[in-house]
């Protein structure tokens, strides 16, 4: 019976991953704070607009790691936007008294009781963290240390 109701589970647990993809045809929802919507596939391509955490888009096609999108409050902006910065499910950008960036954690699982875990076995200082994801490269400098480095500028 154990055997049966773990199998059970397993193929909702699958049935679920597979629904939850992000497909050609499908709608998605901006996962991350700012995703921008490139010309191309390529991560340097140029920027022809930005959506923002929670933005629903329509997915026109997916190849590799990037999904060609059309924005659904300006359906003027389509370009490609890496998979990472989208999500299957809706994403809510202002929960009660929730920041972007908790959602965000939320989203992948994080909620005040993990955290609040966590917290409890380790003294943390979180402010090394958020200087650190305060910083930011421009993607023009970012890919003059690539290439001066003589590093692959590919997928």
């Amino acid at each position: 019976m154990r055997k049966i109701i773990f199998f059970a589970a397993l193929f909702l647990l699958a049935g679920g991953a597979l629904f939850a993809q992000i497909s050609r045809g499908g709608t998605a929802w901006v996962s991350s704070r700012t995703a921008p919507v490139r010309a191309s596939t390529w991560f340097f391509a140029g920027t022809r607009g930005t959506l923002v955490m929670g933005e629903q888009v329509s997915v026109l096609q997916v190849s590799g790691s990037w999904a060609e999108v059309r924005s659904s409050s300006n359906p003027s902006l389509t370009g490609w936007v890496a998979l990472s910065n989208l999500s299957a499910r809706r994403i809510v950008s202002s929960a009660a008294g929730a920041t972007p960036a908790e959602v965000a954690l939320a989203g992948k699982g994080f909620d005040r009781d993990v955290e609040n875990a966590f917290r409890s076995g380790n003294n943390l200082n979180f402010y090394d963290v958020d200087r650190t994801e305060a910083i930011t490269v421009s993607d023009a400098a970012l890919l003059s240390f690539i290439t001066g480095g003589r590093l692959l500028t590919g997928e």
